[in-house]
């Protein structure tokens, strides 16, 4: 069975979006390395007029989704057990090391919020973890859903192509990618850094490293504690040998 991704939304239509263009959409329909799935949450709501939230417990405005509406769209999928995942600006954030986890998994089933959020209880009940994708909050979770499957469906072997092209991204040893350039080589008056066309493959890979190693130091400086934490910690490991 090829990686499945089931989007629990009350916007079915917002999907495929991004999802469905490109080498992601091509490896969905047109090579079978992956599955989407949309379920509209409202279809399990057994009120009448098909509302699936309340107003907040405890007064506040906005509203909630209900727990038992969530529970038996969570509830009607069928297949092996998945990760649950729910989109929130309260979540974890979103990390390199989480999306290589999921992305062997059998798939993933992303839960999308709207108004206030949803009811905590469902949460808890269903094991879903809460995943931020930013510092900033959105009108509901189905941009963020997008993120994480793609960021998932990537990592699927034949989905980008080259696998080797992987290695040397933002996160994948704790340092942000280096610049890219291609021709032509003079654009607006700036040249392309002189070392990336010597043709020695040397002298490209120590000028890669360095601006890794300068980008994550300016951009990123929690990034860049933790690369020289374990780089010591490393060094301290070789020297007790």
């Amino acid at each position: 069975m090829p990686f499945t991704a089931t989007v629990l939304t009350m916007f079915p239509e917002a999907f495929p979006g991004p999802l469905g263009v490109s080498l992601i959409g091509t490896a969905w329909r047109e090579k079978g390395l992956w599955s989407l799935g949309t379920v509209d949450i409202r279809a399990f709501s057994t009120d009448t007029r098909g509302f699936l939230d309340d107003t907040p417990a405890g007064g506040g405005p906005g509203a909630v989704l209900k727990a038992d509406v969530v529970a038996r769209a969570v509830d009607s999928l069928p297949g092996p057990k998945r990760p649950l995942v729910y989109m929130s600006a309260r979540g974890r954030p979103l990390t390199q090391a989480r999306v290589k986890e999921w992305a062997k998994a059998d798939g993933i089933v992303v839960l999308c919020g709207r108004f206030e959020g949803v009811d905590q209880r469902v949460l808890d009940a269903r094991g879903f973890e809460e995943v931020s994708v930013g510092d900033a909050v959105l009108a509901g979770g189905e941009a963020a859903a997008m993120v994480v499957i793609e960021a998932c469906v990537r990592l699927i072997p034949g989905v980008l192509g080259a696998a080797d092209s992987l290695s040397s991204e933002s996160f994948e040893d704790g340092l942000l990618e280096h610049p890219q350039y291609t021709r032509p080589r003079t654009f607006e008056g700036l040249e392309i850094p002189e070392v990336l066309l010597s043709g020695d493959h040397k002298k490209v890979a120590k000028w890669r490293e360095a601006q890794r190693e300068e980008t994550t130091r300016e951009r990123r400086p929690d990034l860049w504690e933790a690369h020289l934490a374990k780089s010591q910690a490393k060094s301290a490991k070789l020297e007790e040998k």
